[in-house]
């Protein structure tokens, strides 16, 4: 019998987009809308997204713009931004809001690469988790009978090239940002 890893694959799947995502987040001095994607705006009583309440778009490469759809939503994106303590300039003008980045030093660039590491290690160990989960899986399935001692053997080498496959990736990605960090 061979051992089924389709749902392991894709909750591996699953913590390399999530460390896609939080590394696409981070603020790295460059304007990246993706790094407003974690704020919510208080919005007519409820708690919205703030890409459901206005259009954010780069206006150079150290700025976004906020362009709220309803003008007087201005300071309620305004707090929630600075609320969000994401080490960003905010000024309101005329035409909505405008983001500023700044320029990283040294000692912030070495805070964010700790940051991507911690990120990455968080991930190593999820999978981690999800590699004991299957790896009793199949002990347990040998002592039920269900596969021979070889079938367990073969399952469990496969196992562990799915997980080099995925520390890879996780480490390539991590690599990539640190780069971008790093400049």
């Amino acid at each position: 019998m061979q051992y089924n890893f389709t749902t392991f694959k894709t909750e591996l799947k699953k913590v390399e987009e999530f460390l896609g995502k939080e590394y696409r987040e981070l603020n790295i001095g460059r304007a990246s809308p993706m790094v407003l994607d974690s704020i919510s705006v208080e919005s007519y009583g409820a708690w919205v997204p703030l890409k459901n309440v206005a259009t954010v778009s780069i206006e150079d490469p150290k700025t976004l713009r906020i362009a709220p759809w309803d003008k007087s939503q201005v300071k309620e994106i305004e707090k929630a931004i600075n609320v969000a303590n994401l080490g960003l300039s905010v000024a309101t003008d005329d035409m909505g809001i405008r983001v500023i980045f700044p320029q990283l030093t040294t000692e912030t660039r070495q805070t964010l690469a700790k940051v991507l590491k911690e990120k990455l290690e968080e991930s190593r160990i999820t999978v981690r988790r999800e590699r004991e989960k299957i790896s009793k899986d199949i002990e347990e399935k040998e002592k039920l009978g269900e596969m021979t001692e070889d079938e367990k053997f073969r399952a469990k080498d496969e196992l562990q090239k799915i997980i080099d496959e995925v520390n890879k990736n996780l480490e390539a990605s991590f690599e990539k940002k640190e780069k971008e960090v790093m400049g």
